[in-house]
């Protein structure tokens, strides 16, 4: 990180245009994934803290998108997608949250369809135990 001008007090000290080409070459040239999202989080920290005065939102969305929607998913990317999320459209939202989460994707069965499949009549001699 520190042979790429990247040394923690620069993200808080360099300009938009600089930070932009220093992280792109970062990540392109170590495709380091974990240490680039934990600095775009810094530099979102970074936007919070300037307000107005200096505008470090959305940076390298193209990296980003990269990163989420392309490469295989990491522990890091489930922790911190939730950083993200202006980054993408609702499309790519959902598309972005069945990659890292597919536990959680299914299909809902249509209710009716459900209902054809189940016994609607009452069963008669059922054995009593």
């Amino acid at each position: 990180m520190e042979d790429y001008g990247l040394a923690r007090q620069k993200l808080f000290t360099l300009q938009r245009r600089t930070l932009e080409k220093r992280l792109h070459a970062f990540y392109y040239q170590t495709h380091d994934e974990k240490t680039t999202i934990e600095m775009l989080i810094a530099l979102q920290v970074r936007d919070e803290l300037t307000g107005d005065a200096f505008d470090f939102s959305r940076m390298l969305t193209s990296v980003v998108y990269r990163i989420f929607l392309r490469t295989r998913t990491t522990k890091i990317m489930r922790r911190f997608y939730l950083y993200f999320i202006d980054y993408f459209s609702g499309k790519d939202w959902q598309l972005l949250t069945a990659k890292l989460f597919p536990v959680l994707t299914y299909n809902e069965e249509d209710p009716e369809v459900v209902k054809v499949q189940t016994c609607d009549e009452e069963i008669i001699g059922c054995a009593e135990s």
